[in-house]
C-alpha cells in the first residue's frame, strides 16, 4: 500500500493513459468490474517516486504479487533482469498472447521474468480469460 497520497486527478489520468488496464496483465476494468490500482513502477520501498511519471495502472493480482520487486529470474537464461515497465517500454515486444488468448507468453527476458514473478498465467485468471475470449472481449485488440 502506499504511503503516499494520490490525488484523484492524477489517478484518472493515468487510468485514462492505461486505458483502463493493468499494465502487465492487460486485464481491463470494464471486463473485470472491479478497480485497478495505482502501481509504484519503483517501488516506494525501494526509493520510488509517487510522481505521476512513476505510476502506472495494475490489477490487484498483479500488483501484490510485484509488491517491491524491481527484479526478477529469467528461467531460460538464469538471469535476473529487470522487471516490465508498463510506462516505458512496448507490451507487444516482450509479450504476446497465446493463439487461444488466454495465456500471456514472454517473448524476451523481461518477459518470461515477468510472467513469471507476477504469476499472470494463475489458474484463476487463465480461466476468466477463457470466458471473456467467447463472450469477445478479450484481448483487447489494440495491446
Amino acid at each position: 500500500m502506499s504511503k503516499t497520497f494520490i490525488p484523484k486527478a492524477v489517478r484518472q489520468a493515468i487510468a485514462e493513459a492505461a486505458k483502463h488496464r493493468c499494465g502487465y496483465c492487460q486485464t481491463q476494468t470494464l471486463v473485470t468490474g472491479i478497480a485497478m490500482q495505482i502501481d509504484h513502477i519503483i517501488p516506494e520501498a525501494k526509493g520510488g517516486s509517487s510522481a505521476e511519471a512513476s505510476l502506472w495502472l495494475a490489477c490487484s493480482w498483479c500488483n501484490s504479487r510485484k509488491s517491491d520487486q524491481t527484479h526478477a529470474l529469467d528461467l531460460a537464461t538464469n538471469q535476473y533482469v529487470a522487471l516490465f515497465n508498463p510506462r516505458q517500454q512496448n507490451w507487444n515486444t516482450h509479450f504476446a498472447w497465446s493463439e487461444d488468448g488466454v495465456y500471456v507468453l514472454g517473448k524476451t527476458a523481461v518477459g518470461r521474468a515477468t510472467v513469471d514473478a507476477l504469476q499472470m498465467n494463475n489458474h484463476r485468471i487463465v480461466k476468466s480469460r477463457f470466458l471473456w475470449v467467447a463472450a469477445g472481449w478479450h484481448p483487447p485488440a489494440d495491446v
